[in-house]
């Protein structure tokens, strides 16, 4: 017989009501009505702080690899509509999230093939690993893409992604918020009725219009949720951090971080998902703390390791790591003599804008984690 008395807490002004045989009774009436007693799950759904059912996790590329390729020769990107090996997270199979409301899958394309152009309500945004000769269309903006290039696919926008005949293979990380916009019961999916969508503008118009540091267009306008800039380069992108890093000591718990912002407001690059690049220097070791909201990282140069809630992840490049909401954190970077860089895509926007988020450091043993696992 299960119990209606297994969150009660002898705890001042929290639930701590005994079941009894009456009680039970009652609350047994009360399901047949569709109702229940607030006070039997109380301390449940109002937890005293987070509770992820993420679980930190670390994927590593090598071991992936060859099964993301594998698929090149299982199944077509006609048939499949995106050959795509997602990554699940244990806590969060149900939905499947890598992390939190976040989706993400690792993406393998042949050269010379091109996907179905379609939209969708999810926001999604891309980050390159290898190969050469990819490209994505975005409402008819065409965007060359080359290895740790961050790309927007925004919600509502026509999109495909394809690779030149005189390509090579290519995989990238998929990242998107579909987890969390269909636990918002809004999600919509469109296949474009062409199949495919024409080139409108010149290539990598947007990033020649919206890309200038400091600058934005005479006369130019923007008005929609998301950044106008679609692509934001690997080269301008390590070379801000690396100017940054000389004249900054950065964070304790970040290193030299810089976010990923739109042009047009200095906010995030999309409503419900932001993204971050930083910069652990030689040597460097963070401090840990931890924060609301949930964390996919990209190892994007460089090596080193993590330790999440007191279990250490070692990281090589290209694998990929997760930090559940309040989880414990700090980074490392293995090398004396070499930078190694973090991609995160993160859900910040959505804490942010909900007044959610909230941060706190590790006060005991001088800010760093005891690791036991």
């Amino acid at each position: 017989m299960s119990r209606h008395d297994q969150y009660r807490e002898e705890v001042a002004g929290r639930a701590n009501v005994e079941d009894t045989p009456e009680l039970v009774a009652y609350y047994r009436d009360l399901q047949k009505k569709g109702a229940g007693a607030l006070w039997t799950v109380a301390n449940k759904i109002e937890p005293w702080e987070p509770a992820s059912s993420s679980v930190p996790m670390l994927w590593r590329y090598q071991d992936l690899r060859a099964d993301v390729l594998r698929s090149l020769d299982l199944v077509t990107p006609e048939k499949a509509g995106r050959r795509v090996i997602y990554l699940d997270n244990p806590g969060r199979s149900d939905v499947a999230a890598a992390v939190g409301w976040i989706y993400a899958g690792l993406q393998v394309m042949r050269p010379g093939e091109r996907a179905s152009a379609h939209r969708h309500s999810a926001s999604a945004i891309r980050f390159i690993m290898e190969g050469s000769g990819a490209y994505t269309i975005v409402d008819g903006h065409k965007m060359t893409l080359g290895a740790n290039d961050f790309v927007l696919t925004p919600n509502g926008t026509w999109h495909e992604h394809a690779v030149s005949e005189d390509g090579t293979e290519c995989i990238w990380q998929d990242g998107l918020d579909i987890p969390f916009v269909n636990a918002m019961e809004a999600n919509f999916y469109e296949v474009h009725p062409d199949l495919q969508q024409a080139v409108a503008y010149p290539v990598n118009d947007m990033t020649r219009t919206w890309g200038n540091p400091g600058l934005t267009p005479g006369g130019g306008t923007w008005t929609k949720g998301y950044s106008p800039l679609f692509k934001y380069e690997w080269d301008r992108t390590y070379e801000a951090l690396s100017n940054l890093a000389g004249v900054s000591d950065g964070s304790p718990f970040d290193g030299v971080l810089m976010e990923y912002v739109n042009p047009v407001t200095n906010g995030p690059v999309m409503r419900t998902m932001g993204a971050s690049m930083q910069m652990l220097r030689p040597g460097e070791t963070t401090k840990a703390h931890r924060h609301t909201g949930s964390y996919l990282y990209q190892v994007c140069k460089g090596s080193g390791h993590s330790i999440i809630n007191g279990q250490r992840f070692d990281w090589s490049e290209r694998d990929i790591f997760c930090v559940p909401s309040w989880a414990w954190h700090e980074h490392a970077n293995a090398s004396a003599t070499e930078d190694a860089c973090l991609f995160c895509l993160n859900d910040l926007p959505v804490m942010r804008a909900l007044g959610l988020y909230r941060e706190e450091a590790l006060a005991e043993n001088n800010g760093h984690q005891p690791v036991t696992a």
